[in-house]
């Protein structure tokens, strides 16, 4: 398995909607938005395809975390806390969250007053989810088109962590655009070398 990357975006219309029994509340967002490009993770920009989080809303166990931290769990798809599903602009989340002291303090209070606005998935691709191609200015752009999702969180500090996976992934893309030597050209260097 490849390892977890994550992305943070900023949302529109982020926000905590109260129940009318005056219990808990739902937190209603977008945790990714499609076709934008990204900005610049470690040598590439990346951009989301619609459609790409469709077997990760159908197969995948997925949690609403606060920054990522498992120990502030919000909402999990299984046990129907969390609704996932795509619309026109992203991946539409909303979460029935806990109706704690600490997620008040935490989560509600700091999204409510504006303080919090930014969402984050954390990821992997799936076996033939990702394409990578340079643009008219010589940019590479990673497409990520199907995903493996971990995890959707509201965030303080959205990254983009230049991860492993990336950065590897972005290198054998990298080689296999880099002109091509001849072997007869690869063995005379030896032989020089060996001289």
């Amino acid at each position: 398995m490849s390892e977890i990357e994550r992305r943070a975006f900023v949302v529109e219309g982020l926000r905590i909607e109260k129940r009318e029994d005056g219990k808990g509340a739902k937190l209603r967002g977008h945790g990714a938005v499609f076709k934008e490009l990204r900005e610049e993770l470690g040598g590439f920009r990346e951009k989301i395809l619609p459609g790409e989080f469709a077997d990760a809303i159908e197969r995948d166990d997925v949690r609403a975390l606060f920054n990522h931290e498992p120990n502030f769990v919000l909402g999990r798809n299984r046990s129907k806390t969390l609704t996932l599903s795509e619309d026109a602009r992203g991946l539409a989340i909303e979460i029935d969250i806990p109706d704690s002291q600490t997620v008040r303090d935490l989560v509600t209070m700091p999204i409510e007053r504006g303080d919090v606005s930014q969402m984050s998935f954390g990821f992997s691709v799936r076996p033939g989810g990702q394409d990578w191609a340079k643009d008219d200015e010589g940019r590479v752009i990673r497409t990520l088109k199907k995903l493996r999702l971990f995890d959707i969180s509201p965030v303080t500090f959205p990254a983009y962590p230049q991860t492993d996976v990336a950065v590897r992934e972005l290198r054998s893309f990298q080689q296999s655009q880099a002109p091509k030597v001849p072997m007869n050209l690869i063995r005379a260097k030896d032989m020089l070398a060996q001289i």
